[in-house]
């Protein structure tokens, strides 16, 4: 089924439909924000910070990269 030919609920409201690419903007933006607001002197100058790396352990994981 068509997603221009679905019903509206009872009450009126019609359903939102985002796309993929919406979510992942909203996702790839608000880590990127974590990552500019992250203290600067807290960072290591050898690598990416312990936090930051569990988070881009996780998104790789989520998106099926395998690593």
């Amino acid at each position: 089924m068509s997603a221009a030919h679905t019903r509206p609920a009872e009450n009126g409201a019609r359903p939102v439909r985002l796309p993929w690419w919406a979510v992942a903007l909203a996702v790839v933006s608000f880590v990127a924000l974590l990552f500019v607001i992250s203290p600067a002197a807290e960072a290591e100058a050898a690598g990416v910070p312990p936090a930051m790396a569990s988070v881009i352990h996780f998104l790789a994981r989520l998106l099926g990269a395998g690593v």
